[in-house]
């Protein structure tokens, strides 16, 4: 019995889930109500304040997942060891996928992370943490593999490579990057530019300069 009733629980939070997804799509965070949302995913009110308390909980439930989803896939795709390039495409790549799976939902998302409104509370803060932490780790094994410069600070190194992530994810929201494969080439670039300063020699070329040539031209004609 309590395996079904945990399996009734999952479902009924799944639902919840998709349909403020749905509706912040469609309504924005702000201009969807918490009755809406339960009538949505055909639920009581009340039964939504029994897995989130407000709104930012489930938004904030949605980023939950899209971190554990990143760290996933780089777990079950590439060797702990991997070169330090490949494990940052691996890891924003994923992030790509997971937030552009919805548009508008994805928008808002990268939008809330880059600049909230206010600085973050007590379980956004812990989510924040745990993805810094995370790529921290990346970063930390890279340098012991000397792909990084033993003074390098890991922290603001974290939010060097993010930073990018988020770059190419707005060049994508605005048309300069028109698909994933244009995306993948323009971070590369990125990242290699990057870890050219911070690495002790650079190492790697730029990728499929057509597709970069591409892109720049398009820039250049807005």
């Amino acid at each position: 019995m309590s395996g079904i009733r945990a399996a009734k629980k999952r479902e009924t939070r799944k639902a919840i889930l998709e349909a403020a997804l749905r509706l912040f799509s469609e309504k924005g965070f702000e201009g969807t109500s918490m009755e809406e949302l339960a009538r949505a995913a055909g639920v009581g009110k009340g039964t939504i304040y029994g897995y989130f308390k407000a709104k930012d909980d489930i938004f904030l439930a949605y980023c939950e997942e899209e971190v554990e989803y990143a760290f996933q896939t780089l777990a079950e795709t590439l060797d702990p060891e991997a070169p330090l390039l490949e494990q940052l495409m691996t890891l924003f790549m994923s992030q790509f996928d997971f937030v552009t799976r919805n548009h508008e939902f994805g928008r808002l998302m990268a939008r809330e992370i880059a600049f909230p409104k206010e600085p973050s509370p007590g379980k956004s803060k812990q989510l924040e943490d745990r993805y810094l932490q995370g790529i921290g780790e990346v970063l930390e094994r890279a340098k012991g593999r000397g792909e990084l410069k033993e003074g390098s600070e890991t922290f603001w190194a974290t939010g060097h490579f993010y930073a990018l992530y988020l770059v190419s994810l707005s060049g994508w929201y605005a048309g300069y990057l028109q698909d994933r494969r244009e995306v993948e080439a323009g971070m590369r670039t990125l990242l290699i530019q990057a870890l050219n300063g911070l690495g002790p020699q650079g190492k790697e070329t730029r990728p499929e300069q057509d597709i970069l040539d591409q892109i720049r031209m398009r820039f250049d004609d807005v």
